[in-house]
């Protein structure tokens, strides 16, 4: 007897029919654990000599490092780490609410390579997010693309698709709070007093118990539409913080701490200066202290005119729809300048396919004479170019709507309406994971489609021989007529002679 006697495997549990029952036989997992597995290696330490205090027989020099250890608690099973990253921004969870439902979900544990159903949660949901940092940007682009494998394995899509692809932008807006004046001082005020006090530095006057209470006024008289009393607050929070900013500085030099507390100092006094002497009308404006690569991008919405985060660009094929390449844009470039690079993360994530696109249908935000230098292999399709174009190339540009409700449902459906992640690389990389998570999202519904249209070819077939059948036995019974009846499809559409 086994110690797995009394425990249930999931395969007698679920419908082998399911979509995710059927995807965790296809998808490549064997590639995929090869591509990411040398980020996840060992690596050799640099050498280091560490003098301990002296003992009773002399002192104790340590060496540590030199070589790779082996040391630590054992890495999860990488199928696991992997399957849960692709769940995650498929079902719209935290990392919290996804380990939860995974000791609940037997199709999740059969997903994972899981052979008996575990209720208890598959690791903490600290090492999730561990994971995707250790797996970085180069690590998702492998599993996106591991899912664009898999739709051509299944049929979903064909290669030739992929010449053509729909590309647009949107704004992936950041984890933060409105941008108000008030409430930046008073922030960048907070930050500069604890960044000191870590340094050792003494400040005759934090300001503490003034700074609230002028957040406070400063929200009354905003609410009031007192804009002159609002302005004389701000401006009183402006002084307050230049004057923290200049003893910080003056104190520097006589810090003992160490260089790490120093370099955090400098730079949230540097931010501080920002916030303290930026104006209205100025350009590359700070609005969040702990993330200074927001932007203010207008997208022309009525509801919404200004969205604060970074521009990401979305590539979908022409016909499925498949995404097959999204990456985030730092400084809110034209759109037009940002379509080679798209093109080039496409033509990476699809050259184990042997092909790559060569027509791309945009919008207008796409046009420009440098746009067509920087893309000379590139066929662009958009409305600026409706009198010259070809009967095909029109009905190509009807369908650029299409990438509208990939984009909606990248935001509603797969976790981009708003990015936790800390950096511009934790943009990139949360780009990267609401396309895996939409990609594994449309192999599930393509999996379904699939598999219904093999029982329903299967079903006009028989209606369409038990209808010749009957058809024969009546024309040979004589005197005896049989009034044609519709079967909701033509007889010469699946062979029948006319």
């Amino acid at each position: 007897m086994t110690d797995d006697f009394f425990r249930s495997r999931l395969d007698q549990m679920i419908d082998p029919s399911h979509p995710l029952a059927v995807l965790a036989s296809r998808l490549p997992w064997d590639k995929m654990e090869s591509r990411v597995a040398p980020q996840f290696a060992h690596k050799e330490r640099p050498l280091q000599q560490v003098q301990e205090a002296p003992d009773l027989a002399g002192p104790v020099v340590r060496i540590s490092g030199g070589k790779a250890s082996n040391a630590g608690r054992p890495r999860l099973a990488m199928r696991l780490m992997i399957a849960l990253t692709l769940l995650k921004n498929s079902f719209d969870l935290s990392d919290e609410e996804l380990v939860q439902r995974f000791a609940e979900n037997v199709y999740w544990q059969h997903f994972a390579g899981l052979e008996y159903f575990d209720p208890r949660p598959p690791c903490d949901a600290t090492q999730i997010g561990r994971f995707r940092t250790s797996l970085g940007e180069s690590g998702l682009e492998e599993l996106l693309s591991a899912t664009i494998h898999t739709a051509v394995d299944v049929g979903a899509v064909k290669k030739s698709e992929f010449k053509r692809v729909i590309v647009d932008t949107t704004v992936q807006e950041k984890a933060i709070t409105h941008p108000v004046d008030s409430r930046l001082l008073e922030i960048a005020r907070r930050k500069v007093v604890s960044a000191a006090k870590r340094c050792g530095i003494v400040l005759k006057q934090t300001f503490a118990a003034e700074g609230k209470t002028l957040q406070r006024q400063a929200g009354g008289y905003a609410h009031a539409k007192q804009f002159k009393r609002l302005r004389r607050v701000v401006k009183r929070q402006r002084t307050i913080l230049g004057i923290l900013i200049r003893e910080a500085k003056r104190k520097m030099a006589d810090a003992v701490e160490s260089a790490l507390a120093l370099t955090s100092l400098n730079t949230w006094l540097e931010r501080a200066e920002r916030i303290r002497t930026q104006q209205r009308q100025d350009k590359n404006k700070l609005y969040a202290l702990h993330a200074p690569e927001v932007e203010c991008i207008g997208k022309g919405k009525a509801r919404k005119p200004y969205e604060f985060g970074v521009k990401v660009s979305v590539a979908i094929t022409h016909k499925q729809g498949l995404l097959v390449g999204a990456r985030s844009f730092t400084g809110n470039p034209y759109d037009g300048h940002i379509l080679s690079a798209q093109m080039e993360q496409s033509t990476i994530l699809l050259q184990d396919l042997g092909v790559s696109p060569k027509q791309a249908v945009v919008d207008l935000g796409f046009r420009g004479k440098d746009v067509d230098q920087a893309n000379p292999d590139l066929e662009i399709i958009h409305r600026g170019r409706i009198k010259t174009m070809t009967k095909a190339q029109r009905r190509w540009l009807k369908r650029r709507q299409a990438v509208e409700p990939a984009i909606g449902h990248l935001k509603s459906d797969n976790r981009m309406q708003r990015c936790w992640l800390q950096g511009e690389t934790g943009d990139a990389m949360h780009a990267l994971c609401c396309a895996v998570g939409y990609n594994l999202r449309w192999l599930m519904r393509a999996v379904v489609r699939l598999g219904l249209w093999g029982p329903l070819l299967c079903l006009l077939w028989l209606v369409y021989w038990a209808r010749l059948a009957l058809t024969t036995l009546m024309s040979a019974m004589p005197g005896t007529q049989i009034a044609p009846r519709n079967t909701g499809f033509p007889l010469g559409a699946l062979g029948a002679d006319s």
